[in-house]
């Protein structure tokens, strides 16, 4: 049974950087994506980063470009996203996301999110 469990999430102030963590487990694809979500009360979930393995090819957001970084190690089984100059309207609940294949469809695989509050 897939996993995941989102860490790093916290309070910082505008202009600070947080780095979010996501451990899974019960995942031996050979190709798949995965990806960082972030939702705020009242609006939908938005995909701000994205990476595919193999190849490692990334997706950003234009609201997180240059800001944010995705990586991952040990083959998908954690998922980093490095979030520096962060914005007040960086604030939300962030969600780790994985499916097997390709980045398009249905995300099949969701963490339990962290919590990220940016104050100015």
């Amino acid at each position: 049974q897939v996993q995941l469990v989102e860490s790093g999430g916290g309070s910082v102030q505008a202009g600070g950087s947080l780095r979010l963590s996501c451990s899974a487990s019960g995942y031996g694809y050979s190709k798949f994506c995965m990806s960082w979500f972030r939702q705020v009360p009242g609006k939908e979930r938005e995909a701000v980063a994205t990476i595919f393995t193999p190849g490692g090819g990334t997706y950003y957001s234009d609201s997180v470009k240059g800001r944010f970084t995705i990586s991952q190690e040990s083959a998908g089984k954690t998922l980093y996203l490095q979030m520096s100059a962060l914005k007040p309207e960086d604030t939300a609940m962030y969600y780790c996301a994985a499916k097997r294949g390709s980045c398009v469809g249905t995300w099949t695989y969701w963490g339990q999110g962290t919590q990220v509050t940016v104050s100015s």
